[in-house]
């Protein structure tokens, strides 16, 4: 299934819905949906290698909107959204030391939540719901996720065709590796908080 789907988005690249689908899905993710833009964003990068940073650059503005959205979930409808979010993770109990932590070293935590695998949209409500600086908090992660999706636009560029050579011999595998990564940045929460 997961590889009619990268197969499936590899031929959407370039019909030009495809760009609103990744910034949706980049926007999305950064508030409320599981699925990082990177399942879109790379398969688009290897088809279309010149267009990587285009790509790059709708993921990383749509992913910050999407953070100023979650921003706003924890901010204004926290009790009833933002709660819901975090029970929907399973890190209900955790949210409370999260809290603690993210007022202490809220920027460290943009930093390192933008750019891993760690749930970014529990980063975004937290730093509504404790009222981080919002100017801040949006500067950071424009830093963050823009790093992020502009350094594996930039390798797929520089590196597609032996990356999709890469990807085709070894699918189940990287797809494996990537579950086992989003997973990991959940129990990173669970275990750190």
């Amino acid at each position: 299934m997961l590889r009619r789907l990268y197969d499936w988005t590899l031929s959407m690249t370039a019909k030009p819905g495809a760009r609103w689908g990744l910034g949706g899905i980049s926007f999305a993710e950064s508030s409320f949906f599981p699925i990082p833009p990177d399942v879109m964003l790379i398969p688009m990068c290897l088809a279309r290698p010149d267009r990587a940073l285009q790509f790059a650059m709708i993921t990383t503005l749509a992913s910050v909107a999407g953070g100023v959205f979650g921003y706003l979930i924890g901010a204004l409808l926290y009790e009833s959204v933002g709660v819901w979010v975090i029970e929907l993770y399973g890190l209900t109990e955790k949210a409370v030391v999260f809290r603690e932590v993210f007022n202490e070293q809220g920027y460290w935590v943009i930093l390192l939540a933008g750019f891993t695998p760690i749930p970014y949209k529990l980063i975004t409500i937290t730093a509504g719901f404790t009222g981080y600086d919002v100017v801040l908090f949006i500067v950071l992660s424009a830093i963050a996720r823009g790093a992020r999706f502009f350094l594996l636009a930039g390798l797929l560029y520089a590196f597609g065709e032996s990356i999709r050579r890469l990807i085709d011999r070894h699918f189940a595998l990287l797809t494996t590796a990537v579950g086992v990564a989003g997973i990991g940045g959940f129990a990173a929460v669970k275990l750190l908080f």
